[in-house]
């Protein structure tokens, strides 16, 4: 069976992003639906699998990242507001049978991601 993962780093300072909360929404035409929910360990991973079993299906999904209390933390003296806050990524899941990763490359002022194995 397939399997959606994640994982943050901070590439401003060269290591994982720990303790930074994430949510999983299932979208359709008329709803976004929080599915799951985790914070990231010391290795900037989920202890388990966003989505897994038979609840991962193919449908368009959102990875929200909230980063603003992760920032607060880590790069104290930004200014106010925080460039980057909450950062959501809209995919789509087509193969039931694949492993997903979809990782988050973080810096204060800036994000990257892309699908990874």
């Amino acid at each position: 069976m397939g399997r959606l993962t994640t994982h943050v780093l901070d590439t401003a300072l060269g290591r994982p992003a720990a303790g930074l909360k994430i949510e999983l929404f299932r979208l359709s035409l008329d709803s976004r639906d929080l599915i799951a929910e985790a914070v990231t360990n010391a290795d900037g991973r989920t202890d388990a699998p966003m989505l897994a079993g038979d609840a991962f299906r193919a449908g368009t999904y959102e990875l929200v990242f909230h980063a603003g209390p992760y920032l607060d933390e880590t790069a104290p003296s930004l200014p106010s507001p925080k460039f980057l806050s909450d950062i959501p990524l809209r995919f789509g899941i087509a193969d039931v049978e694949a492993h997903y990763h979809v990782p988050l490359l973080l810096s204060p002022f800036g994000y990257s991601t892309y699908r990874g194995s």
